[in-house]
């Protein structure tokens, strides 16, 4: 099916007046309404699209002029929120962040929910195992100490510099749902919680260090990592995500 987009956002309405040629995208999405499926079926859709179009344009036509019942997450749309992160053509991406210009638009694109998380319907997954595990490391700053009276807690730029990479986690769970290890094994943690530990566990303000180690020490903690730079791959903010696990283990074994 064809999509003529009628009501054209305005990014899309510049291409067109600049010249920039259009292209039939075939998008095969992985679609499930517990209402009515037993399991998951693929549902394929022709999108008229352009180079700079992203992949949650297509899903915004596709559920503005096609099917309605598409259901989907996204919020911010500006690779911020998380909110929409899925697997398209096989990878763990955000939709809002992937052009379609850098796909293989001669082949079907291939779009389903991330893995490892139940699934609800369509590309909603349950996300509530994952804020568990993230909420069980503590994931706050908990210091012995309160700060001189008018003054904020001294950090030096070295001492931040130390953990400033994991800061830049969104949650979008990407990598936590791109660990073959968490797919088989519900109880791990997951990268996404023992990043934000590490955030924690390495801010040179905080006291609860020991705390988070002993929770990340269990069978199901950082132990369950087994390297395989599919987090890190997967990670839309670049975090080096396995490079932070491997300092977490040697902080664990440096007690």
């Amino acid at each position: 099916m064809t999509i003529v987009d009628s009501g054209a956002p305005a990014d899309t309405q510049e291409a067109n007046d600049s010249g920039i040629q259009s292209y039939l995208v075939t998008f095969i999405i992985r679609r499930f309404d517990p209402e009515v499926d037993a399991e998951p079926r693929w549902v394929d859709y022709d999108v008229e699209m352009y180079p700079t179009d992203r992949v949650l344009d297509a899903l915004h036509r596709i559920k503005w002029d096609v099917d309605g019942t598409l259901s989907f997450r996204r919020s911010c749309a500006h690779g911020i929120c998380g909110s929409d992160a899925m697997r398209i053509n096989g990878r763990n991406r955000l939709a809002c962040k992937t052009l379609i210009k850098d796909l293989d638009i001669s082949k079907p694109i291939y779009v389903e929910a991330i893995k490892g998380l139940p699934l609800e319907k369509d590309l909603i997954v349950d996300m509530d195992p994952f804020f568990e595990s993230f909420r069980d490391v503590q994931p706050f700053l908990q210091p012995k100490s309160a700060p001189e009276p008018g003054k904020e807690r001294f950090q030096s730029i070295k001492d931040r510099a130390v953990y400033d990479d994991t800061t830049k986690c969104i949650l979008c769970a990407a990598c936590t749902s791109s660990c073959p290890v968490f797919w088989t094994d519900g109880q791990y943690f997951g990268p996404a919680a023992i990043v934000n530990a590490h955030r924690f566990i390495f801010d040179s303000r905080d006291d609860a260090a020991d705390v988070r180690l002993d929770i990340l020490n269990d069978k199901e903690g950082v132990w369950r990592c087994r390297t395989t730079f599919n987090c890190t791959e997967a990670c839309p903010r670049g975090i080096e995500i396995t490079k932070a696990i491997a300092e977490v283990k040697q902080a664990v074994l440096r007690g």
